[in-house]
Parts: structure tokens; C-alpha cells; sequence
């Protein structure tokens, strides 16, 4: 009897083993597709107003024949495993927002001219990849190719996050100009991590059967299989070209200068847009783009854009503290915080002053141990510094309120998260690189897109449904603690190991949510509005920001010398030894109506109208926002070593204001300052709207005292427990568009190879 028992206990011990074996590898969830395109083309009516009101616009900013057209050049789905994470019930996600969704949400919720799909390569298998082909093509297949109501690009999201300055290169989105089999590479090219890493969400197969049995739920199951999938992909042999590569691996790059190199193997038509340069979230503290000014990891012909601004912050404004500094030898060093309304407080010495805080708080530093509770706040720095943006992980149990302000730009436009300033777009235009004679810069045309993770281009269309139009998830009240974010407080630091157990466990996501906002569009000076004329405006540069309002700028050079043109575009290059004179133009947005066109209603039914567009779309009126003032910002390149940065950035350089009556507003200025330096000028413009409300407006909202340092806050948190998912966390902001620079050279370039408009 008893071996009866016992075989038959053995018995359900194997089979509660293989069950869970199986389960981790996924063998219970089911694959997830690419979803069906709504077969209906945005109203034809419709976008023949658009076009009459563009029209009307143009004409009164004095505009040339070109039509500006808004698009979204960075699209996540459910395809990239991010994405996927914050579709789960364990942070209240909505589930399954798979390629189809972003193609109907792009042609009826947001009514955007084009968008690109840019799911993280490294989550792309064949089989995601192929039906990501497919998708963008069901979706152009939909319209008129000649007159398209919206135009899909095909790209993906190279993503690679360094450790040091030294490996961290940052994240870039490919984008591809064609469709036909020719013209695309047969396998997405990701990036590998400095550890070698190639995946974003890493998750033992025993962890993904734990988490399945503690959530319960058919979603989650899925994602077991989503992972198991991705793991199953082997790692492509290096040092092979790419079209000798087996179809079914995983190809990757450690440099930018390898993915340039695969790029050209391929010999396709090809953009590569860096993004998000700022943001701490990725970018190590002492992080700055000199590596990528020049030389194999910088690309001219294809690495022509930055997207500057989108929902995960603006990476525009240079500043010049530094979350950690770099020694001559090589160390890192917590820098001294700077106080003000334009200072700032690094991360590294906040971790310092709460350990010292809870230090005396305990008693442990009453009297004569006051010296120990110091000597724990310096080692709480150094075992900061020691594991960079993991760092908030050393001071257990500390709440966001605890961490005050500390890493953020206090006087940017809706920075990024963890601010970086030294890959501020502002900085790629004036740092030089000086390896060769002659001093070189990376010269980077201005966009912005959404950076969006559930389908939704385009996002920035109204300011609502901050759970769904942004990132800003947290776990739900009863979700299990996966990122180890619960611990008691301790009055002292906790030394860590570099690298975290899961991908996800260097991730402030408490303190980013507060970050979140609901992204940028690119605009495009177009001579049509198919994809010729989209991609030759790309290519021209001719192209221009905006924090998410559709609003039409112009901004020319009007004297270009040796030039058969009358004027000179943004994004131009020109050569002049004289006085430059500009004129800027600007109208703003049109003032949103409630609710959707019927039109598209009809087109996607209610439920799915709710599901993807939350009963709100692009429904513009006869008003617009008024445009208040034209910032401009010029910007010197270095020309030599020693000068500082701050110091060739003048930032505002001219404040232009606009009428107070009108919707448009037209500006010409002129520099004499340029004529005889002998060295390059660039500019560029900001038109800046009335103030509206916007979602995240205000960030971490501080409360300041009479000096500007931050002594309260009231976070909005991805938890809903914390912050009502109803709560969109709204504050008055003023929306903008950035022009892209004209670059402006001296004559003696011309000896240089600099062409007099490019």
C-alpha cells in the first residue's frame, strides 16, 4: 500500500514537474498575431478640409507650393516585449495592441499623414517580422498609393543601453523607405547589450512559470509563450554578409558603426534616427554624444535626424551639470549639488543626505556618532556612483517623495527622466570633434514622434486617458513585486552587483511615470503627400518638431549667397560671408472638438472605437491657438578643445513676440555678428502656443520654497493605487514647434567640401 502511495506521489511530481517545465516554456500561451486591418480609408471629405485649411495657412504665413504633412517616425506594438509587459493585467494593461491596431489608430483615431512601425529588433523572430511586412503592407493597400490618407513606413528599434560612456551608444530607429522584397533586409538588426545581452525583458523560463501561476489569467500565459519564442532564436554567426546569413537567427551589432556597416551590406534605402538621448532611464550618468560626433559610429548619409522630443521627454536643452563627473583617471565622482531654480540636485548626493537623514533619525547619530551618519552618506554616494542608473536600488525601502527632485532638469521643457545633458540636441550642434585638421560636428535635423508602446501614433492629437495615451504604468495594488521595488528602510546604503536579476530591474519606473507625457509629431515640407515626397523631405531635412500640436512653421534664410534659390529652407546648408537675414512663421494648432467624426466611428464600430481610440480623435475646429512669442536659438561650434559648451549656446538668442490678436505670426531677424568669424553659425526657431493643459505637465509637481529648491512633491504615480488611473495629471504648459537649424558657414568651407545648400 504504502509503495502504492508513494509511486503514485512520485507520479504527480513528474507530472507537476513537466507541467511546469512546459509552462515556463510557453507551451500553454498562444502565439500573438498581427491583428486585421480595418479595410475602410479615412473620409475623403475630411482630408480635403485639411488640405483647404493647409492651404489657407500656408498662404497667409507666406509659404511656398510645399505641403506640411504630420507623421509619427516611432510606433511600438505588442510585438516588442516592453510593450507586451505593460499590456498585462499585472499592471492593469489593456492587453494585445498588435500592428493592425496601429495602422487604423494612425488612419481613424489620430488621422496622422504617415507613421512608421518601430518594434525593438530585438524581440522581432522571423515569423513577428514577417507579419510586421505584411501588416504595412495590408495597411498602405487600403488607400491610394497617389494620394494616400496615411502612409506606413516599415522600420524597427535598434536598442542598446551601455553600463559607461564608453559602451553606451543609446537607441535608434530604422526606418526603410520601400516595401518591395528587395528593399527589405530578410532579419530586423538588433543590438547587443555590454554584457552581451540581446534582449530587452529577460525572464528565467522558471520565473515566467512562476509568474503564470501567480497571476492566473490568459494574458499572462501568452507572454510565456512571447518570451519563450524570442529565446528560442539562435544568435546569428558574426563575420558573415548579411545575405549569406540563415534566415532564422538573431542578428545584432554592439556599435552603431556595425549597424551602418549591415545597412550598407544591405544597400537598401534607409534612415537612422537616434532618440530618447537624454533619458536616464538608458543613458548611463556621465553619458555625452562625443563618440558619435564623428568616424565609423557616425553615419551623414543615413544619420541625418535626431528625434528630440517625444512622450518619454524633450532631449533638446543643454545644461551644464553632470549627474556624476568623470575623473582623469577614469573614476566617477559624486558631483555637489547646485542650488536654485535653474540648479540641480544629482541623484547620487540625494542618496547621501536620506541615508544621513534616517542616520540621525534612528539615534545612531546622536553626539559624537554625528560623524558616522556623514561617513554612511559618503559611502551611500560611492555605492551609488558605483552602479550608475541602478543606483536608486542602494538606498532600500526609499519612496519617490524621499529622492525629492533630484537628477531632473529643473528649468527644461518636459525634460526627460534622469536628465542627460551632455546628448542634448543642443549639444550634438555645438561639441566639435577635433581627431582630424579640420574641426568636425554632427549636423542633425530636428523631429519628434510619440515613442508610443500600445499602437497609438500620433498620441499627442488631445490631452487624455494618461494610462492608455502614455507609458505611465505601474503595478497594480495585488501584482507580486517582480522589480524588488518593496523593502524596508535601512539607515545605510546597500552596495549592489551591476547587474540586475531581470532587464527591468534597472528601471526608476516609480519616479518616470511622473515623465510620461503624450508624445511629438514630425512635420515634413512635402511636394505631395505620397512617400516620395514624405522621404525626399526627410532627406532634404526640410522637416521640423512639434510637443504634439499640429502647428505649421516656416523658417527660412533669406539672402543665401551663390545660390539659384531665393531663400534657403530649414535644414539647409549654406555658405555666407556676409549679414544672414531669416524670417520665421507660425500658426498654431487648431482647437480640438470632442468626440470623433462620424466617419470614423462608422469605420472601426463602437467597441473598437473605444477600445483603440477611447472615444476621442483627431476632431479639429475653426479656431486655433495663438502663438505668443518665436524664441531663437543660436548655437556656434566649437573651435577649439578648451571652450565650453554653455559658452557657444545662446539659448534664448532673440525673443520675438507675436501679436495678440490673429492666429498667425511672422518674424524676420538678422545677425551681423556671423559676417567676418570666419566660423559656423546655426539657428533655429521655437514657436511657442498659448498655455494648455497637457498631461504630466509639471513632472514630479514640486513644491519650491523662496530659494527654487524642491521640499515637496506630489508624484503621479503608474500605480493606481497611488494615482487614479482617471487622474490624467494635468498642468498648463505652452506647446511648441522647433524648427530644424540652417546651418550657416563661412566662405572659407567652401575649400572644405561644404556644399552652398544641401
Amino acid at each position: 500500500m504504502m509503495r502504492r502511495i508513494a509511486w503514485c506521489v512520485l507520479g504527480l511530481l513528474v507530472i507537476a514537474g513537466a507541467a511546469f517545465y512546459l509552462l515556463g516554456q510557453g507551451f500553454f500561451g498562444r502565439h500573438e498575431g498581427a491583428g486585421v486591418v480595418t479595410n475602410i480609408e479615412r473620409d475623403p471629405a475630411l482630408r480635403s478640409e485639411r488640405d483647404t485649411a493647409g492651404a489657407v495657412a500656408a498662404l497667409a504665413l507666406g509659404g511656398g507650393p510645399r505641403r506640411i504633412l504630420f507623421g509619427d517616425l516611432h510606433v511600438h506594438t505588442t510585438f516588442s516585449s516592453d510593450a507586451y509587459v505593460i499590456s498585462l493585467p499585472l499592471v492593469s494593461g489593456e492587453g494585445a495592441h498588435p500592428p493592425a491596431d496601429a495602422c487604423d489608430f494612425a488612419r481613424h483615431c489620430s488621422a496622422l499623414d504617415f507613421w512608421s512601425i518601430n518594434d525593438h529588433a530585438e524581440s522581432l523572430t522571423p515569423e513577428r517580422w514577417q507579419e510586421t511586412i505584411d501588416s504595412i503592407r495590408q495597411c498602405n493597400a487600403v488607400t491610394d498609393d497617389r494620394n494616400p490618407d496615411t502612409t506606413a513606413f516599415l522600420g524597427w528599434e535598434w536598442s542598446q543601453d551601455g553600463t559607461t560612456p564608453e559602451n553606451h551608444w543609446g537607441h535608434r530607429n530604422i526606418v526603410l523607405r520601400d516595401l518591395d522584397e528587395a528593399s527589405i533586409p530578410a532579419r530586423p538588426i538588433g543590438a547587443r547589450g555590454s554584457d552581451g545581452a540581446v534582449d530587452l525583458v529577460t525572464m528565467a523560463p522558471a520565473a515566467r512559470a512562476g509568474l503564470a501561476m501567480l497571476m492566473r489569467d490568459r494574458r499572462t500565459l501568452d507572454f510565456t509563450r512571447f518570451l519563450a519564442e524570442s529565446e528560442a532564436m539562435p544568435l546569428c554567426p558574426e563575420g558573415v554578409p548579411v545575405r549569406e546569413l540563415p534566415r532564422d537567427c538573431r542578428e545584432s551589432t554592439t556599435t552603431p558603426g556595425e549597424l551602418f556597416s549591415k545597412l550598407d551590406d544591405w544597400g537598401v534605402e534607409s534612415l537612422v534616427i537616434p532618440h530618447g538621448t537624454t533619458w536616464g532611464n538608458t543613458a548611463p550618468p556621465a553619458a555625452s554624444w562625443d563618440s558619435q560626433i564623428a568616424g565609423a559610429n557616425a553615419d551623414p548619409a543615413r544619420q541625418t535626424l535626431v528625434e528630440m522630443y517625444s512622450g518619454h521627454g524633450n532631449s533638446e536643452e543643454y545644461r551644464s551639470f553632470r549627474a556624476e563627473n568623470v575623473l582623469a583617471t577614469g573614476r566617477e565622482r559624486c558631483p555637489q549639488p547646485t542650488p536654485g531654480p535653474s540648479g540641480f540636485l544629482p541623484n547620487c548626493w540625494r542618496a547621501g543626505e536620506i541615508i544621513r537623514a534616517r542616520c540621525l533619525e534612528t539615534g545612531e547619530g546622536e553626539g559624537k556618532d554625528e560623524d558616522e551618519c556623514d561617513e554612511r552618506a559618503r559611502t551611500a554616494r560611492a555605492n551609488h556612483v558605483a552602479v550608475g542608473r541602478m543606483g536608486f536600488r542602494t538606498v532600500l525601502g526609499a519612496s519617490a517623495e524621499d529622492w525629492l527632485d533630484a537628477g531632473q532638469c529643473r528649468d527644461c521643457f518636459l525634460p526627460a527622466f534622469d536628465y542627460r545633458p551632455a546628448m542634448s540636441a543642443q549639444y550634438m550642434l555645438a561639441r566639435s570633434d577635433f581627431s582630424e585638421a579640420t574641426p568636425r560636428q554632427a549636423r542633425l535635423a530636428f523631429i519628434a514622434s510619440s515613442d508610443n508602446h500600445t499602437a497609438r501614433p500620433g498620441t499627442g492629437y488631445k490631452e487624455y486617458d494618461r494610462s492608455e495615451m502614455t507609458e505611465g504604468k505601474g503595478p497594480r495594488a495585488d501584482a507580486p513585486d517582480l522589480l524588488g521595488n518593496i523593502a524596508e528602510p535601512v539607515p545605510y546604503s546597500v552596495a549592489l552587483d551591476a547587474k540586475p536579476d531581470i532587464a527591468f530591474g534597472t528601471r526608476d519606473v516609480e519616479r518616470m511615470s511622473s515623465f510620461f507625457t503624450t508624445g511629438g509629431l514630425v512635420a515634413v515640407h512635402a511636394d505631395g503627400s505620397g512617400r516620395e515626397a514624405i522621404w525626399d523631405a526627410l532627406q532634404r531635412k526640410e522637416v521640423y518638431a512639434t510637443s504634439g500640436d499640429r502647428i505649421f512653421l516656416y523658417f527660412d534664410l533669406l539672402n543665401p549667397e551663390n545660390s539659384e534659390q531665393a531663400t534657403a529652407p530649414m535644414g539647409s546648408e549654406v555658405i555666407h560671408g556676409g549679414t544672414p537675414r531669416f524670417r520665421a512663421a507660425a500658426m498654431g494648432a487648431r482647437l480640438q472638438q470632442p468626440g470623433c467624426p462620424e466617419t470614423s466611428a462608422n469605420a472601426l464600430g463602437p467597441e473598437r472605437l473605444h477600445a483603440l481610440c477611447r472615444d476621442e480623435c483627431h476632431n479639429p475646429g475653426e479656431e486655433r491657438k495663438r502663438i505668443r512669442r518665436i524664441e531663437v536659438v543660436r548655437v556656434r561650434p566649437q573651435t577649439q578643445p578648451s571652450q565650453k559648451i554653455a559658452d557657444r549656446i545662446d539659448d534664448p538668442w532673440l525673443v520675438l513676440p507675436c501679436p495678440a490678436l490673429g492666429d498667425g505670426c511672422s518674424v524676420e531677424f538678422e545677425d551681423p555678428d556671423h559676417a567676418g568669424t570666419g566660423a559656423t553659425s546655426i539657428y533655429y526657431v521655437r514657436a511657442i502656443e498659448e498655455p494648455s493643459p497637457a498631461v504630466n505637465g509639471q513632472g514630479l509637481r514640486c513644491v519650491r520654497d523662496g530659494t527654487g529648491e524642491c521640499i515637496e512633491l506630489r508624484p503621479c504615480f503608474g500605480d493606481d493605487a497611488k494615482t487614479p488611473y482617471q487622474d490624467d495629471c494635468l498642468s498648463l504648459v505652452e506647446e511648441r514647434a522647433w524648427s530644424s537649424p540652417i546651418w550657416v558657414d563661412p566662405p572659407a568651407s567652401a575649400g572644405q567640401g561644404v556644399a552652398a545648400i544641401r
